[in-house]
């Protein structure tokens, strides 16, 4: 691997620059949260929910790895989302000590609703930008996304991952 003189102090600061965008983000989408209908989902209900829909199918064990969250505040977590008619748990084909996760109807109508509110809020600061900033963005935020990908599913198995490739490509 070559050296890269200066690579370890560049990265720290993108790394910076990259939370600063992060913590703005939540605070756009905040203010698009607010604009919501009443009784909407907590943050980490709805990570869950995008983490449900990436791995549909998934079991409680994934979506804690994947959350970063132990098992018992997991089950919680979909307890609640369960009872508000966004998840369903399903027995699993391959293990009845298993259950499989999958978004309702609901649930997905409102991951579609999260993700227009969103979408508004984001499309008001690209406005703001030159063309070839959001280009320059666009081409970043997709090599971001490809490596984020690859660090979420390292720890997943070759078919899971292989599924997920599939389900991507659909």
């Amino acid at each position: 691997m070559p050296h890269h003189p200066g690579l370890p102090h560049r990265l720290e600061r993108v790394s910076g620059d990259v939370c600063a965008a992060s913590e703005l983000l939540e605070v756009l989408w905040g203010r698009g949260q607010e604009a919501a209908p009443p009784g909407t989902v907590s943050p980490s209900q709805l990570r869950a929910l995008l983490v449900i829909e990436k791995q549909e199918g998934s079991n409680l064990r994934s979506l804690g790895e994947a959350l970063g969250s132990r098992a018992p505040s997991v089950s919680r977590l979909c307890d609640r989302m369960e009872a508000m008619g966004l998840v369903q748990r399903d027995p699993s084909p391959t293990s009845r000590r298993e259950v499989e996760l999958r978004l309702t109807g609901r649930g997905r109508a409102l991951l579609e609703e999260c993700r227009a509110i969103r979408t508004r809020e984001l499309s008001a600061v690209l406005e703001r930008m030159q063309p070839a900033e959001v280009a320059a963005l666009a081409e970043g935020l997709a090599a971001f996304r490809s490596a984020a990908s690859q660090r979420l599913t390292a720890g997943r198995s070759p078919a899971d991952r292989l599924r997920d490739e599939i389900a991507d490509s659909a």
